[in-house]
């Protein structure tokens, strides 16, 4: 079976591309921090994402993390030398990229392996199936950073558990384990964490074989009903808190609670 790989030239973060057999495969690759994505490779991942595009035989996309993580989200750390404008902007670009995941005209399979945080859950919930193994982590723990969650952001939450588990979940900033992402839905499969590729190139291959047009069809409609659900509220919330989210990346930079002061 050939393969041809694509990396990018950067030593410690890099998006890994691949195809074989009408799967194309990308893999966040930063093993050493859990695959968070640094802005650079948000913007290498949405560039891979529609490269996939190019070759007419990739019928399915594979998205996956390098080793025992899918992604940990964006370098918190990044966001300690730069402006409130400019942590918006790098969240709305992060949205950008989710967002070109969740609307490419194949379907995507992502395969969760250890944690899947904060965009790193969007980015996973943006995958039209997703494969877990057993060691699977689901969080979005936003409360401890001020980031105050987008209405795109919310709306994959609500679309796929209901309003009241989306806001148990960003309240309490819990992680939920396999088994409890699998049955809250967030997961449409689970198996052990040594079969998770092979069982994901096997329904890759599924899915390829079957009829594009069906599969294409099946995936404009379901996003056009998700698109057409009633909006409830007029205003877009911005991502992040001009109060408690510099706090808040202070906090995880030096490894402390944050401190968080009452409006």
């Amino acid at each position: 079976m050939q393969v041809r790989t694509t990396r990018l030239k950067e030593e410690e973060a890099k998006i890994i591309y691949q195809e074989t057999a009408g799967l194309a495969i990308i893999t966040i690759h930063r093993p050493r921090l859990k695959n968070a994505l640094t802005s650079n490779m948000w913007t290498q991942l949405a560039d891979i994402a529609l490269k996939t595009l190019d070759n007419p035989k990739n019928k399915v996309l594979i998205l996956r993390g390098s080793g025992e993580n899918f992604t940990a989200g964006s370098d918190i750390k990044e966001f300690n030398s730069i402006s409130l404008e400019e942590a918006e902007e790098a969240f709305v670009h992060m949205e950008k990229t989710i967002s070109t995941i969740e609307r490419l005209p194949i379907p995507v399979i992502g395969v969760i392996n250890g944690p899947a945080m904060g965009a790193g859950l969007e980015l996973a919930l943006a995958c039209d199936i997703r494969i877990g193994s057993d060691k699977a982590r689901m969080g979005i723990p936003v409360g401890k950073l001020g980031i105050t969650i987008n209405n795109k952001f919310a709306k994959r939450l609500v679309d796929l558990v209901g309003p009241s588990a989306t806001k148990d979940f960003v309240f309490t900033g819990r992680m939920y384990k396999a088994e409890e992402a699998f049955k809250a839905g967030m997961l449409n499969y689970l198996v052990a964490e040594k079969d998770l590729n092979k069982f994901a190139i096997r329904m890759g291959k599924l899915v390829a074989g079957m009829s594009p047009s069906s599969v294409l069809a099946v995936k404009r409609t379901v996003q056009e009903c998700l698109d057409s659900a009633p909006v409830l509220w007029k205003t877009s919330t911005p991502f992040v808190d001009p109060h408690d989210f510099p706090e808040g990346v202070r906090a995880f930079v030096e490894k402390r609670q944050p401190r968080f002061s009452r409006k």
